[in-house]
């Protein structure tokens, strides 16, 4: 597998959506799979589609196409989901509550270890048999633990504050779910989750076709 230094963010957003369907094609019995089935099954062009592999190689066969299970496979390593994670939530709220289910519903590699709130009533509850710790300990426990990845579902104020305690305590990655963007140091990956920007954009797409029908 060839990895190229810089690879653009649409791509990389690109490769999940992939995976997903080749993963749907494994669980139908599907061996191979040509750029042009993959590209009525999926909405993205052929072309764009084997410009996305190439820039990791490229993995399928002319008059062949893709074999299904092995380009899942390239796809995951790429993704770096060949190994699992370890993460923790800071904020036991709804949001908190609800991504601490969706990962232990799916068991997707992506292990929820602790979750850390500063509200007493909530402190001590159990999710998934997880019980909620009190945010004061959160240093000493990723450091600990080796937690990878921290779920950050607070308010806004307190979400840099959050991530730069969790930045310091040695975690390489953050998913914010906070409603702001918040900075980190270079060697620590962050990706901000906007929910309201995703609604927003299906309003306009909303208003584009009813403007289209007129």
């Amino acid at each position: 597998m060839k990895k190229q230094a810089k690879i653009s963010s649409a791509v990389i957003k690109r490769l999940p959506r992939y995976r997903r369907y080749l993963g749907e094609l494994q669980k139908k019995g599907i061996d191979k799979i040509s750029s042009n089935e993959f590209s009525s099954l999926i909405g993205y062009t052929a072309s764009q589609i084997r410009q996305d592999l190439n820039n990791f190689g490229g993995f399928g066969q002319q008059g062949y196409g893709y074999s299904v299970s092995g380009l899942y496979s390239e796809i995951s390593a790429i993704l770096g989901l060949d190994r699992q994670y370890k993460m923790v939530i800071v904020g036991a709220g709804n949001l908190g509550q609800a991504i601490a289910n969706h990962t232990y519903y799916y068991k997707a590699g992506f292990v929820v270890c602790g979750i850390f709130e500063i509200n007493p009533r909530l402190i001590g509850i159990k999710i998934n048999d997880i019980e909620v710790m009190d945010y004061e300990n959160i240093v000493g426990y990723v450091e600990e633990n080796q937690i990878d990845i921290g779920i950050i579902c607070t308010t806004k104020d307190a979400a840099q504050e959050v991530a730069d305690k969790l930045c310091f305590a040695g975690v390489r990655g953050l998913w914010n779910f906070a409603p702001v963007d918040i900075e980190t140091p270079n060697h620590v990956a962050i990706e901000n989750v906007h929910i309201s920007d995703s609604l927003h954009s299906l309003a306009y797409h909303m208003t584009g076709a009813y403007s289209e029908k007129k």
